[in-house]
């Protein structure tokens, strides 16, 4: 048996004449670029989320730039961040002018640690982004009562967050301003890369949708320098039809993510993902911890398993950081996730049996091998 770390195909047969006739809609009607299809899916989105407005745009990493852009993140500014996440959050920092400051996770969850980030802040911080890695939820209370107390702004990265919710609330809905990609691996994923911001912020939402069309909300009036990023019809029609099916294939990856922690919990030299009381995972991806975690990966791959090690190298530690000088004890735990972690293959259209055979071979694995090391 072989079973992928993600079956895309998988899910395009179940849906195939919905997206054939979504795409084909568009071709006919030449609706490119923003247009109907656009405006369905940003009302559609936003109303999912319980949230005021959604601004869609070319890719999440856009979506991070365009909203500290817009909440005048600059030069001179310091922004703090988790140590563990896909580079996007950080660079998009960055490239802002402001300088990005990390901290260090929880063990159990891959979310940032609240309890570190008020040492990290001084004169010059201007925002927190937290990043709901993976599908579950950062610890959003005490982030944001941490952003009250010292008048900073809050960013949520829900790129893997597709419908996680903290204490009853969707998360996008708790910040000052969200973001969200929609890459073809995503819960919530296009045929090519798409994002979008998500606001209860009128006047915000409004800059950023004239910022990402060149600075204007009518076609040759601009009233400010922007850049190039919409969302184009094409992956808007084909999002339309998959959002119907999101809380589906949520419940879906939910139900073979606790499937998985009854089969593998008891298995000594492993440790499944962590979850907190109150929060809705949504298991973008599901991540376990093991030391032995490369062996385990071969002996996967050479039974058919694709399994994934996201993200290899902690963001401080990336040859781009090198300039911040960071040492191994400045972000312990994610230095140890590094050596630890690995995803096993999780997506809404696996069954009973690809779950109890990737677990079964896990098992074997650690039998054969013993569980430390």
């Amino acid at each position: 048996m072989k079973i992928p770390l993600v079956d895309l195909y998988a899910q395009y047969q179940l849906i195939k004449p919905e997206i054939d006739e979504a795409i084909e809609s568009v071709i006919k009607k030449s609706s490119f670029i923003r247009g109907e299809y656009v405006q369905e899916f940003e009302k559609g989105f936003s109303e999912l989320l319980g949230v005021k407005h959604c601004i869609s745009c070319g890719n999440g990493t856009d979506a991070l730039y365009i909203a500290m852009k817009m909440m005048g993140i600059g030069p001179g500014d310091e922004i703090i961040t988790t140590s563990h996440s896909w580079i996007a959050t950080s660079e998009t920092i960055s490239q802002t002018g402001a300088k990005v400051v990390f901290v260090d996770t929880e063990r159990d969850t891959f979310t940032i640690d609240v309890n570190q980030i008020e040492p990290k802040i001084n004169s010059r911080t201007k925002a927190i982004i937290p990043v709901h890695l993976y599908g579950h939820p950062a610890e959003m209370e005490p982030i944001m009562e941490i952003a009250k107390k010292y008048g900073l702004k809050v960013i949520e990265d829900c790129a893997q967050a597709h419908l996680a919710e903290y204490m009853g609330t969707k998360v996008g809905g708790i910040g000052d301003i969200a973001t969200y990609s929609f890459y073809p691996g995503k819960n919530l994923g296009a045929y090519g890369d798409a994002g979008a911001i998500v606001t209860n912020d009128a006047t915000l939402a409004e800059k950023c949708r004239k910022f990402a069309n060149h600075g204007a909300l009518i076609k040759h009036e601009h009233h400010m320098e922007g850049i190039n990023s919409r969302l184009d019809g094409l992956q808007a029609a084909i999002l339309n039809v998959k959002l119907k099916y999101l809380e589906e294939w949520t419940a879906q990856r939910i139900k073979w993510a606790n499937m998985y922690d009854q089969l593998l919990h008891d298995i000594d030299g492993i440790q499944i993902p962590g979850k907190k009381e109150g929060c809705r995972h949504v298991y973008h991806l599901y991540v376990i911890r093991t030391r032995k975690r490369d062996a385990l990966k071969e002996y996967l791959a050479d039974h058919g398993i694709g399994t994934t090690i996201q993200y290899p190298t902690a963001l401080p530690f990336l040859p781009a950081y090198k300039y911040l000088e960071h040492s191994p004890k400045d972000f312990e735990v994610s230095f140890d996730h590094q050596d630890t972690i690995l995803s096993i293959p999780l997506y809404p259209e696996l069954d009973e049996q690809k779950v109890q055979y990737v677990a079964s071979h896990m098992k074997q694995f650690y039998y054969l091998n013993g569980a430390k090391g």
